[in-house]
């Protein structure tokens, strides 16, 4: 039997090939950024912070941006994954982030197939084992197919387009008080710095920062000589990211502006239903799975891409490996019933430590190792920004690790 494997798409192969293998790695990017928690926590955040919470995302998206034009640019230009640099700038430093990686991001995947369940619960009254079992063999069977790769990019981006989609209709019918929303994104009425750490930590922490980049340089797409298209890349999959946010934002905000209290266990879909009635809540469920999917598809991808570089045998069952990490999530989630809260704090505490650990390794290569970035000299802005960003993940890491006292509590 021949094994399939994620397709390559060499600079020699036809521009639309390599087009579509790059607009996958811009979506892959995103919409691991969008997943079950992020859709909880931007829903809970603006009930409590009502317009002001326009200034967190504001906030969060620079920093994405700081964070993401670093991550592309030295990825792309180097043509090497993360965990190949790491393992280039300090002894074993590869094998320490990609094991980081790999644990934050099963972890996490359980997060994402109970999120395809509680997705399929709203949309088509599934029992949420159901539900989750049903999403896993989705994403299983896209990456048993020969072509895994091109059905990734075209799957990814798809489900995007319909999370912007259905989000823009929800935040139309809930008529969200838009003036308020972009004064306060400059002039907030009150700033939470819980809110917008936890909001970067989200959105950039873990196999998120790499997903998009590990693509990318899949695609064919490396090298000094190609560092226009790999910013403008970058960009597109952070402006796509950022659009979910503020329409996510919006939907919920025009539902608690006009004074209704969502319920404290589930505020999501209850804000849904708020705007939209019956249609709201399925349009939830359909949201809510295609966030989840596409995570449970990013997290199980990209953690394996930190494994390949490691052996052969890796590399050539990969798609099996793959595989391998959802079923594995999936029979966690099943056993468990729901969510492993737990689980969950000592991934989101790993978490924090993965975006200082290894976005200081792709720093010091950019400021010190022009080597490994084919003679490349590095702009100096985008370094300043890429440490000041590094300063910042530093503290969101600190205050990571108080999570761990929690676990045993």
């Amino acid at each position: 039997m021949t094994e399939t494997t994620l397709d390559h798409t060499p600079a020699s192969q036809p521009t639309s090939s390599r087009r579509g293998a790059l607009l996958g790695a811009m979506f892959l990017m995103a919409t691991s950024a969008i997943g079950p928690g992020f859709i909880t926590q931007t829903t809970t955040f603006t009930a409590k912070l009502g317009a002001a919470m326009a200034f967190a995302i504001l906030v969060s998206v620079l920093v994405d941006i700081a964070i993401q034009l670093n991550v592309w640019r030295i990825v792309g230009v180097s043509g090497r994954r993360a965990q190949d640099l790491g393992n280039s700038v300090v002894p074993g430093g590869g094998y320490a982030l990609a094991a980081l990686d790999v644990f934050g991001g099963l972890v996490f995947n359980i997060g994402n197939v109970a999120g395809c369940a509680l997705g399929l619960n709203a949309l088509l009254d599934l029992d949420v084992k159901i539900g989750g079992a049903l999403s896993a063999l989705v994403a299983i069977a896209i990456f048993l197919i020969r072509r895994a790769g091109v059905a990734m990019d075209r799957i990814v981006v798809v489900l995007g387009a319909v999370m912007i989609i259905m989000t823009l209709y929800v935040a139309v019918k809930s008529g969200p008080p838009v003036g308020d929303a972009l004064r306060q994104t400059v002039a907030p009425e009150q700033v939470d710095f819980l809110v917008i750490t936890t909001l970067i930590g989200g959105t950039v922490g873990g196999y998120i920062t790499y997903a998009g980049a590990h693509r990318m340089i899949e695609s064919g797409l490396t090298g000094p000589g190609n560092v226009r298209e790999i910013n403008r890349s970058a960009i597109t999959g952070i402006l796509v990211t950022g659009v979910m946010r503020v329409l996510l934002f919006l939907a919920v905000l025009g539902v608690v502006a006009g004074g209704v209290a969502l319920a404290k266990d589930n505020p999501a879909p209850s804000a849904f239903q708020h705007a939209a009635g019956e249609t709201g809540l399925r349009v939830f469920g359909l949201i809510m799975w295609s966030a989840a999917i596409t995570s449970v598809i990013g997290a199980s991808y990209t953690s394996v891409s930190f494994l390949v570089s490691f052996s052969g045998w890796i590399e050539r069952h990969r798609n099996r490996l793959v595989v391998a990490f959802i079923v594995v999530s999936t029979a966690i989630y099943l056993a468990m019933g729901t969510t492993p809260a737990k689980l969950l704090i000592l991934a989101g505490a790993l978490n924090g430590l993965i975006l200082p650990f290894g976005l200081a390794v792709l720093l010091w290569v950019a400021a010190r190792r022009r080597d490994l970035l084919g003679g490349y000299r590095y702009p100096v802005w985008l370094l300043g920004l890429g440490v000041a960003a590094w300063l910042l993940s530093l503290y969101l890491g600190w205050n990571s690790l108080s999570g761990i006292e929690d676990l045993w509590n």
